[in-house]
């Protein structure tokens, strides 16, 4: 896909028919935040709730990452909050590999657009198909990895520790790291 401008991108994206999901989204979720974010933070593709309004993380998980940016001083409009897939999986299943394909250039060009100096990535999901494919997230969250210039790292998905809240002490700490971070690199996101 050549690199298109943020209007085309957009345009685009919303009249993208490259897999199934295009038969069964009610909107297409394209991501909202600044478009010079700083940091960029990545999930693995729309829910029940997102796939209504048309807004990433949005539903019960949308509402604990805001709670978890709250806890590092970080809101919406100072960062960019996206997904791999813009369209919702049927029954929040995970994206298939070829659904992934079909849609991962629209999150390469926003990237390009953007140029966040941070990636965090939401899930496994998400931190398999950006970071490395092997990506363990139990074993590995919270690590940092430098991929063409740009600080990556993937914490547990708000989903997953709505789930299982014996997660969220890890989390905190991986949050308090993606702080330490931004505070590191950037200039403008505090």
């Amino acid at each position: 896909m050549e690199m298109q401008t943020w209007d085309e991108l957009y345009q685009t994206c919303m009249a993208c028919r490259k897999c199934p999901l295009a038969e069964t989204r009610t909107n297409v979720v394209f991501g909202e935040g600044a478009r010079d974010a700083e940091v960029m933070f990545i999930g693995e593709g729309p829910g029940e709730q997102e796939d209504l309004t048309g807004r990433p993380f949005v539903g019960r998980g949308g509402k604990f990452l805001d709670e978890m940016l709250a806890m590092i001083d970080l809101d919406r409009s100072k960062i960019f909050i996206g997904n791999m897939v813009k369209c919702r999986p049927p029954k929040n299943r995970d994206p298939l590999p070829a659904e992934q394909e079909a849609c991962i250039g629209y999150l390469r060009n926003q990237v390009a657009l953007i140029r966040p100096k941070i990636i965090v990535c939401l899930g496994r999901i998400a931190a398999m198909k950006l970071i490395r494919a092997d990506y363990k997230i139990t074993k590995e969250h919270g690590q940092w990895v430098e991929k063409a210039g740009v600080s990556m790292t993937a914490i547990f998905h708000p989903a997953a520790l709505l789930r299982d809240p014996r997660k969220r002490p890890e989390t905190f700490e991986d949050l308090k790291s993606i702080q330490a971070k931004i505070r590191e690199v950037c200039t403008h996101t505090f």
